[in-house]
């Protein structure tokens, strides 16, 4: 009688556990069933603003879903807490959606910039990098490399952005897509004004048969001459916006303090 007084609630005890536990695992279940859901839907939005081509210039080609994941939940995150924050303050529901949806707004905005100002930095990198890493390539065929083993020693020699750039030339060359293929997908991935002449260039005259020394030693000229007037611009640039300090803060303080001597006499002998 007393192990059965014992059994009872014993075997009640364990129902009720597995019985928590099965609901805990549906529940779990259909989390990951809504979550699952829910990033399918996400990816499935259309490209309209053309990340996946923006994410490919900068090499990161694999982490669409990654950046569209990262960018809606920046976007639920920042807008949960101005939401949250304004409905305490002001206790109106309204305002609260409109800040919660004015701020998701603006994180989706400035993440997008923040990728587009990406690609154009990594662009200027490569540009920036383009003469020193031509005139290694022509060094390297003046030597007698081919050109397909001029690119594989410098992608393995640098550690460039363009060299990781002419590695990936020399890894589809592997896997079977033609030289001037590769070199075109290349110089379209870039885009680049710079580097697509300089891909055109050697790829019509390595069809050709034209000497890619020549082809070489005047694109690296080229390039050298644009880095030139690129850095004159950004100088000229930098100068005029150095001169806006000079005059509303430097210039006007200087004067105070040249004429404020002279007024407080004046005021003396007035006095």
């Amino acid at each position: 009688m007393a192990s059965a007084q014992i059994a009872i609630p014993v075997l009640l005890a364990l129902t009720g556990a597995l019985a928590y536990i099965a609901h805990e695992d549906e529940k779990e279940e259909s989390s990951d069933r809504i979550i699952a859901q829910s990033r399918k839907r996400l990816l499935a939005m259309p490209d309209r603003s053309k990340v996946q081509e923006r994410l490919l210039k900068v090499g990161r080609e694999n982490q669409y879903d990654h950046f569209r994941i990262m960018q809606a939940s920046y976007c639920a995150i920042s807008g949960g807490i101005a939401g949250f924050i304004s409905f305490l303050m002001t206790e109106d529901f309204i305002l609260a959606s409109l800040l919660l949806g004015l701020v998701s707004a603006s994180a989706f905005v400035l993440i997008d910039w923040n990728l587009s100002r990406e690609v154009k930095a990594y662009r200027e990198r490569i540009e920036s990098e383009f003469p020193a890493i031509i005139e290694m390539l022509t060094l390297a065929l003046s030597a007698g490399e081919t050109p397909m083993g001029a690119l594989t020693r410098l992608s393995l020699r640098s550690n460039s952005h363009l060299a990781k750039e002419f590695g990936e030339v020399v890894l589809q060359v592997r896997q079977g897509k033609p030289f001037h293929v590769a070199l075109d997908d290349f110089g379209r991935r870039i885009d680049s004004a710079v580097i697509r002449r300089f891909v055109d260039a050697l790829i019509t005259a390595m069809l050709r048969g034209a000497p890619l020394i020549d082809v070489l030693a005047r694109h690296a000229a080229e390039a050298r001459q644009i880095q030139r007037n690129f850095m004159m611009d950004k100088a000229g640039k930098a100068e005029t916006s150095m001169m806006v300090p000079v005059v509303f803060l430097i210039l006007p303080i200087s004067i105070l303090f040249a004429l404020w001597p002279s007024v407080t006499h004046l005021n003396l002998f007035a006095a």
